[in-house]
């Protein structure tokens, strides 16, 4: 999800994907599980006393991938993920072009799956969850299905203004579902401006820990998604099994 930025890359973006209104080269789909360093700014050092979060302890990771239109050909069918989450829209109007086919392919390997709504701040929180669920409930849905909130902008909003957005989108999108969404979000970014979403399963980005390796920023006493690199294609481990990433997402179809 996460190209070199343009017009987005202010310092105060933690970072991995793009805007609709960026452009970028395509990265190269890869399904390599090695853990190679990014340079995004979510990869800042966090504190040296907090210790990596036990619940990367407990048991092997989940391994999986998050793609967006900068991959439009990824092949799911030869991949080793165990989880795709995939962007499908972005702001009130914006709709990945890819979005489908993703979501059409990953519904054939029959992994865990997920979509991703690319916030702003600036726009109204209601108007972007409906547009996100306008989208997403158009596309065929299987039980586990997650739903993801990715904040990473703040439009040049204030930390409670912010902060008082993310809650607004989440509730919406959690009372229409009942799904509780994911929140994605930039180590840096989610510790400033997460203060009290911690009910919301936390994926958080920071590419300068190995992979398990990242303390939860904020308010969260655990990760449930950790991504570690963009490089060659962002890669992610959970700290859950598949199963349960599953029982984060939609109970029927």
């Amino acid at each position: 999800m996460l190209v070199p930025r343009t017009l987005k890359s202010r310092l105060d973006l933690p970072v991995k994907r793009v805007g609709l209104a960026v452009g970028g080269a395509v990265l190269a789909a890869s399904t390599a599980f090695a853990a190679l360093p990014g340079a995004a700014q979510a990869a800042q050092v966090t504190p040296a006393d907090r210790a990596p979060a036990p619940a990367a302890e407990a048991g092997p990771l989940t391994y999986g991938l998050d793609v967006s239109h900068y991959q439009p050909t990824y092949d799911w069918a030869d991949s080793s993920a165990q989880f795709g989450i995939i962007k499908a829209t972005e702001g009130t109007d914006f709709v990945d072009s890819s979005f489908a086919r993703h979501w059409r392919e990953l519904g054939k390997k029959g992994i865990v799956r997920g979509a991703y709504h690319f916030a702003h701040p600036g726009n109204d929180a209601v108007s972007e969850a409906k547009h996100f669920l306008s989208v997403v409930n158009s596309q065929p849905a299987k039980a586990g299905d997650l739903l993801v909130l990715d904040l990473e902008s703040a439009d040049g909003q204030s930390v409670d203004e912010v902060n008082a957005w993310a809650k607004t989108w989440l509730g919406y999108v959690k009372e229409k579902t009942g799904i509780t969404p994911m929140f994605y979000s930039g180590w840096n970014f989610a510790d400033t401006y997460g203060k009290g979403l911690s009910e919301y399963p936390l994926w958080v980005a920071h590419y300068s820990k190995a992979r398990g390796q990242v303390s939860p920023p904020a308010d969260w006493k655990s990760w449930t998604i950790h991504q570690y690199t963009d490089s060659p294609i962002d890669q992610n481990v959970s700290a859950l099994t598949v199963n349960q990433l599953r029982d984060l997402g939609r109970r029927t179809a």
